[in-house]
């Protein structure tokens, strides 16, 4: 698995309109803090329970309209849920899988706020909420 930061996944993107961009956090998450423009939204977890979705990989594939050679690259809310997804969708054939550092929010800062030391948002890069 490839790692990006923000900066470089966005004109990782803008090069190569084959890419696809899968945002992989909860849907509420997605919906309620705002979510990368262009990005897909395919769930890793859902509450209550966080369970991960057996057909995570499934979802993904059909995206990408079953070609499992498409670069796919997930973001999370601070880059480690999307490791993870990552992990599964190589185990699945993906074979250009690239995990975003940071991911939406970034880290925790000294007062347990994201937001304020990195992520997609943090960059100034372009995001949608509704």
């Amino acid at each position: 698995m490839q790692h990006l930061d923000p900066r470089a996944a966005y004109e990782f993107l803008q090069q190569d309109a084959q890419a696809v961009l899968i945002d992989c956090r909860a849907e509420t998450e997605f919906m309620y803090v705002g979510f990368p423009v262009g990005a897909e939204h395919v769930a890793w977890q859902e509450g209550p329970d966080w369970e991960i979705d057996p057909q995570f990989a499934a979802k993904v594939a059909r995206v990408v309209k079953g070609d499992l050679a498409r670069p796919v690259l997930l973001i999370c809310r601070s880059g480690n849920r999307s490791v993870d997804a990552g992990q599964a969708l190589e185990a699945a054939g993906f074979t250009q899988v690239i995990n975003v550092l940071e991911g939406f929010e970034g880290p925790l800062d000294e007062n347990y706020h994201r937001g304020t030391l990195g992520g997609w948002r943090f960059r100034g890069l372009p995001w949608y909420q509704t």
